[in-house]
């Protein structure tokens, strides 16, 4: 679930409960204060990453600390490979210079290349893209893709999206993004036929 949410300045969330769920929030503008059950406290601010897997149970709120401007983020809920684990959290920031003109790598099953770590075979990448700037992504067979713009435009293999545009990528081989204008956009590279686990 893809959750593209813009909160008033002073608004927010109050303290509500989460389990067996991995829950990563994407800062597109402004800043979203997080507090929760297991004592974490932050702000988290384009190019943070924040990641919270609810495991055994979890409560937490999220406000916009600003009196004067929204906040514009992306909150996307993956349904974890293993219940009843302990609750963890992480952060961190992946600087526009990591992500210009290339997916980046956030999140993956083990942490690789500084990404934040999932319960779950899914692999997230970030990127930038203006006009001149390529990246081309590998879909291995047997797994699945989608896009999502979260801002801008840009072209998937020549077709054509923008802001709050997705799109599914079955076909396993090479996935060209280019015809970037102002664009920022999430890879997940998924395992096929998602399925809850045990």
């Amino acid at each position: 679930m893809i959750n593209d949410d813009r909160v008033a300045p002073g608004g927010g969330f109050p303290t509500h409960p989460h389990r067996d769920m991995e829950i990563f929030s994407y800062v597109l503008d402004g800043a979203l204060e997080h507090r929760d059950s297991m004592g974490n406290g932050s702000v988290i601010r384009p190019g943070d990453v924040q990641m919270m897997s609810a495991g055994r149970g979890v409560a937490h709120s999220e406000f916009n600390p600003s009196r004067e401007s929204a906040v514009h983020f992306l909150q996307i809920w993956i349904v974890p490979d293993r219940r009843g684990v302990e609750p963890r959290y992480q952060q961190a920031h992946f600087a526009a210079t990591e992500k210009r003109g290339r997916l980046r790598l956030i999140i993956s099953p083990d942490g690789a290349d500084g990404s934040l770590a999932v319960y779950q075979d899914v692999r997230v990448f970030a990127g930038l893209f203006d006009p001149g700037e390529r990246a081309t992504f590998i879909l291995p067979a047997g797994r699945h893709a989608y896009i999502h713009v979260a801002r801008g435009q840009i072209a998937a293999n020549s077709i054509d999206m923008n802001e709050g545009d997705g799109a599914r990528v079955r076909d396993p081989g090479p996935l060209a993004i280019d015809g970037g204008e102002n664009a920022e956009l999430l890879l997940f590279d998924l395992r096929a036929r998602e399925r809850p686990g045990p």
